[in-house]
């Protein structure tokens, strides 16, 4: 993953662009692009300063989230049901979800969806 540029750099680009360069001037003299710069000076204006967010992160939880009591609803109707089952039932109800993000709901709340019980250890051969 990239890492971020400097607060100095982008603080530097900012002052430029404040001072008369335009956006693609102070974008070729620090290279960077201009599309950063832009955005940089836009952050400036709105936030006072150009800071760094902080990277990475879930960008899409909140739209699966906001369906929970609906998809809890559909364990509780019946309790074997797969991912698959999950997405056709929500899919009725309007909302379009992926298999992965249903995975990751359910990882992320910490409900499991084994289907067979486990079985015992074996000390002669590993079992699955």
């Amino acid at each position: 993953m990239a890492k971020a540029l400097s607060q100095d750099l982008r603080d530097r680009v900012v002052t430029a662009i404040d001072g008369g360069l335009s956006r693609r001037g102070a974008a070729a003299r620090f290279g960077v692009s201009v599309s950063s710069a832009i955005r940089w000076h836009q952050l400036a204006r709105e936030h006072g300063r150009a800071v760094a967010r902080k990277p990475g992160g879930d960008q899409r939880s909140s739209k699966t989230d906001i369906h929970a009591e609906q998809i809890m609803a559909l364990l509780e109707e019946q309790g074997d049901i797969t991912l698959a089952e999950i997405q056709s039932g929500l899919a009725d109800r309007g909302i379009s979800v992926g298999i992965g993000t249903l995975w990751r709901f359910f990882k992320r709340h910490g409900i499991t969806r084994k289907k067979r019980p486990g079985t015992r250890s074996s000390r002669i051969v590993p079992t699955s």
